[in-house]
């Protein structure tokens, strides 16, 4: 499989991870339970799943894998659809889990120590080798773009209820559209902007009747992923 992605992978999710964590440390307990763009999900559950992300891509990057890649940037997102049992089942998980930090500054600075401890091993692993992760083998490269890809679409979902924070890196969007087009088999139409390409295309808002026009029989496949 071949990456369709940036050659700098682990630039890409620097700066995905470092817009994210100018958000994640301003943020005080009270404003830790505003709402999200994920459903059911306050900030801090959130940050809880974001924490689990990139803690899993830091297990990835120190995990060899024998065999071919099975999965690339773009072809990873196939497993992951919205409104599955597997995505309801995520979702009670992570606050239950999320809910156990009695401090909230607690979560706050191990979710800023996991995100730099991940850049770190992304800067540090060789892009061409192979790893697994969730039951598929890709190579580094390819894992840390779809690290960024999901730290940016949730830093768009944590910023909802949060009007001055940063918004997410160009870098990132640039995956996340990527990505999309990638699922989509064909870019998409060119006045969308990214931050609306990663809504509508992660199933966060609704396809309006004329972009379902502009798209055409393949409206119907959105959501892409969730």
């Amino acid at each position: 499989m071949t990456t369709r992605h940036t050659t700098h992978p682990a630039r890409t999710l620097r700066a995905a991870y470092g817009t994210a964590s100018t958000v994640v440390a301003a943020l005080d307990d009270e404003e830790s339970w505003l709402p999200t763009g994920c459903t059911g999900w306050a900030v801090r559950d959130l940050l809880f799943h974001c924490l689990q992300d990139a803690q899993r891509g830091l297990v990835a990057l120190h995990t060899p894998a024998r065999g071919r890649a099975d999965r690339d940037a773009v072809t990873y997102w196939r497993d992951w659809r919205p409104g599955s049992a597997g995505a309801a089942n995520g979702r009670r998980w992570a606050r239950v889990n999320g809910s156990m930090f009695l401090d909230f500054g607690q979560l706050r600075e191990l979710c800023l120590e996991t995100l730099a401890a991940a850049v770190h091993a992304a800067e540090a692993a060789d892009p061409a080798c192979r790893v697994a992760t969730q039951g598929h083998v890709l190579t580094a490269g390819d894992l840390v773009t779809t690290l960024a890809v999901e730290a940016t679409v949730h830093h768009l979902d944590l910023t909802v209820g949060l009007p001055l924070a940063p918004g997410p890196s160009p870098e990132g969007l640039a995956a996340v559209r990527a990505t999309l087009d990638g699922l989509l088999g064909r870019p998409a139409p060119p006045d969308w902007s990214d931050a609306r390409y990663a809504r509508v295309g992660t199933g966060r808002a609704a396809l309006t009747e004329a972009e379902r026009a502009a798209l055409g029989p393949a409206a119907d496949r959105f959501p892409l992923f969730g």
